[in-house]
């Protein structure tokens, strides 16, 4: 997204934020009796911190309800945390170096709050970046340019886990010196982002920023209403109107919520992305999927594991393209066109739609961006599950004795901070690279990122201490259930991690072209599935089945 379109966006948002606040605050009231979630204010004072605690005056800048964090925020928080980088760097100790760092420009976030950070780093050190920012949909092309050709221009890049076996596996990327590891504090990372994930062949060479797995956003407003109540039960349909539990309520109340209304405003169900993103709108296909298409006695979902056959075309697959078929004629006019950033930041966060799936931002923003108007409206839990479950060994739908199937998505693995071995040949230059990174990827400032808009969630153990947010001035019921709707489906027994294979960003988007067919109506469901499988199976004997294999099973643990 331009800036200027960003700039605009936001005005626009904030003309509608007067009435679509009022509406949802109405929501609140009538579901919890109280402004906000938990009894207290979205707009109380954070709790004075005392001196010396750093991580409080972190979360006092700016103050949760006091708007959207500024560049003189980001470079405030850099500045607060820049004793660690003084720890291992003497005052101009990189006076001379210039670094190339590429990152993302999504919703002016990631890089742009990098600089921030990075400003009061630079003015000790000595050292100066120079960026490369890239929007979302641009940037797996970008990328694969620079490995296909041997052009990397870039000497610190933010990067996903999924590229690691494009990246590290080519030798393009620096091992991690052991000056980091401690920094960082790397044994305070969750279990799931811990080795293998951010090694290749037994080397380090990733700073983890991010945490990421899909999680499920909705309206408590919507789902508490007494009038949708009735009328659920009015219409014949089944079971209490209540937040959805399975993929096959998220359908139903989608399609009883269209033509609804609730404090004047149109009511809308589950919103979902079908424009092509990069790559990255395969996730929430995958999102629907991973429920019907994840069994528990069976670690694969993407790949046969021993032969590397696609599943995108068995009847889980094709079940849940058919979902978003059936559904996007329940959904907001033009949903086809809409992308993941449109489906949150424009819709959901600004007051259009009930449910969503997406990363942990939508629960950051809607408390601490001036874009929301649902912070005190809004709930999480891990993503729906399915009634049944698709065995891919015996060809057949199981129903699981425990109940609903439950397969969060790791949707991604979190972003990360690499450099690039091109610096391994001037000392200075690399162990300046390394302490950008390592600044990057402190302990104390992920705890400020997780809380506030930045583009990453929590990824650290010690981001869940609920105490520490309610501190800041979140309201106690609000930030729990967001904090263990990640921390659940972080641990939770049948999530779908995600392969670290290399091209997995060429399979996602070669889907999403097709899908794109498949969603304007050209294709059946199946057609469109049977399309990708085709297209998935050549690329995998272009890359070198073989290997593939390999790589497959050893980032499923097999």
């Amino acid at each position: 997204m331009k800036k200027q379109d960003y700039d605009q966006h936001s005005k626009w948002l904030a003309s509608r934020r007067g009435i679509l606040k009022g509406a949802a605050g109405l929501g609140a009231l009538a579901a919890t009796g109280a402004l906000g979630m938990g009894g207290s204010s979205l707009f109380a004072q954070p709790a004075m911190a005392q001196a010396g605690d750093l991580r409080a005056q972190l979360l006092a800048v700016p103050g949760v309800g006091a708007g959207s964090p500024t560049d003189a925020d980001w470079q405030k928080v850099g500045e607060m945390v820049l004793d660690a980088t003084k720890k291992n760097v003497k005052e101009g100790e990189f006076a001379g170096v210039e670094l190339t760092f590429m990152g993302l420009n999504n919703q002016n976030l990631h890089n742009m709050l990098f600089r921030g950070f990075l400003k009061p780093w630079e003015a000790y050190t000595g050292a100066k970046i120079n960026w490369i920012d890239l929007a979302q949909a641009d940037y797996n092309a970008r990328l694969q340019q620079s490995i296909a050709t041997g052009t990397v221009d870039f000497d610190v890049i933010e990067m996903g886990a999924p590229f690691e076996g494009d990246v590290c596996g080519k030798g393009l990327a620096s091992e991690m010196p052991d000056w980091v590891k401690a920094q960082i504090d790397m044994d305070d990372y969750v279990g799931y982002l811990k080795a293998p994930v951010g090694t290749w062949n037994g080397k380090t060479y990733r700073v983890s920023i991010d945490g990421d797995c899909h999680t499920f956003n909705h309206r408590t407003d919507v789902f508490a209403d007494a009038d949708l109540a009735k009328a659920w039960k009015e219409e014949g349909n089944a079971g209490e109107w209540a937040v959805p539990k399975t993929w096959q309520q998220v359908q139903a109340a989608t399609k009883f919520l269209k033509g609804k209304k609730l404090g004047g405003q149109d009511l809308y169900g589950y919103l979902d992305a079908p424009k092509a993103w990069g790559g990255f709108g395969f996730y929430f296909l995958g999102s629907r999927a991973t429920a019907y298409a994840k069994h528990p006695d069976d670690k694969a979902w993407l790949f046969d594991a021993d032969t590397m056959k696609p599943r995108i075309n068995n009847p889980a697959w094709v079940r849940a393209i058919q979902d978003v078929i059936d559904a996007l004629p329940s959904e907001p006019a033009d949903q086809i066109n809409a992308d993941p950033n449109t489906t949150a930041f424009q819709q959901f966060l600004g007051g259009t739609g009930s449910m969503v799936s997406w990363w942990g931002d939508v629960g950051s923003n809607a408390k601490t961006s001036d874009t929301s108007v649902v912070g005190d409206v809004t709930g999480f839990s891990i993503l729906p599950g399915s009634d049944d479950v698709y065995n891919a060994k015996t060809g057949q739908w199981d129903k699981l004795a425990s109940g609903p199937n439950y397969a969060p998505n790791m949707a991604f693995l979190g972003w990360g901070v690499y450099v690039m071995s091109r610096v391994d040949a001037d000392e200075k230059k690399k162990k300046a690279a390394w302490s950008a990174a390592a600044h990057l990827g402190g302990k104390d400032i992920a705890l400020w990122m997780s809380a506030y808009p930045s583009g990453f969630q929590p990824y650290r153990n010690s981001q869940f201490n609920i105490p520490e947010w309610v501190a800041a001035g979140y309201d106690e019921a609000f930030i729990t259930a967001y904090l263990n709707a990640n921390k659940d489906s972080y641990n939770h027994p049948n999530a779908a991690i995600e392969p670290r294979i290399p091209g997995i960003f060429q399979y996602y988007s070669i889907a999403e072209d097709e899908l794109a067919k498949t969603f304007a109506g050209q294709n059946t469901a199946q057609q469109g599935a049977d399309a990708i499988a085709a297209a998935w199976e050549k690329l995998t004997d272009q890359i070198g089945r073989e290997k593939q294999i390999e790589l497959y099973k050893a980032s499923l643990g097999l």
